[in-house]
């Protein structure tokens, strides 16, 4: 209690609970927190020294171009950096997101795809269907998801559909570090 010598006057079990809530919102305010070092207006090299070298690219309507970084492990979070056809940023965005993962159709094709949602997480062929599956890993209010797309012989979505990570706990958190 050196540190914090206000906190031996609150019984044991309520300094657990306050140290554990002070806890929990430093890390969701660190998560909720974090956005690039990226402005409006700068350059795409500009861009890339700030953020490193992206995990892909992508043409834009216009003559832009949007440039993928995926971050966080296996990509719970990725974000695209909008660029014009003056290679200016124009915006970025966090693009793993339930309403854009809804915004995807039927009949999508996979280029679309790769510009809305990047890169997926992994790649599964499934022979018998004609089809790959992306699966891609994002976070939901503390809770590890999946959200897999199927691709068809055509290059066009066939499917979609949401599910527990595989990577987290059955109840859908991170696995712990073991202790």
């Amino acid at each position: 209690m050196a540190f914090f010598p206000f906190l031996a006057a609150v019984p044991r079990a309520s300094r657990y609970k306050l140290m554990l809530a002070a806890a929990s919102v430093t890390v969701l305010a660190a998560c909720a927190g974090y956005s690039p070092p990226v402005t409006n207006g700068q350059t795409a090299d500009e861009v890339t020294q700030a953020m490193g070298r992206p995990t892909a690219r992508y043409p834009a309507p216009g003559g832009g171009e949007r440039i993928e970084y995926a971050r966080g492990p296996a990509g719970k979070q990725t974000f695209m950096v909008d660029l014009d056809a003056g290679g200016h940023v124009t915006g970025w965005t966090q693009v793993l997101t339930e309403p854009n993962f809804e915004s995807l159709k039927i009949g999508t094709p996979q280029e679309e795809v790769l510009f809305k949602l990047g890169t997926p997480s992994s790649r599964m062929r499934v022979r018998f269907k004609d089809s790959n599956v992306w699966s891609y890993r994002y976070e939901s209010m503390g809770y590890c998801r999946w959200f897999q797309v199927s691709i068809g012989g055509t290059g066009k979505v066939v499917d979609t559909g949401y599910g527990p990570d595989p990577q987290c706990d059955p109840g859908g958190r991170e696995p712990q570090e073991p202790r």
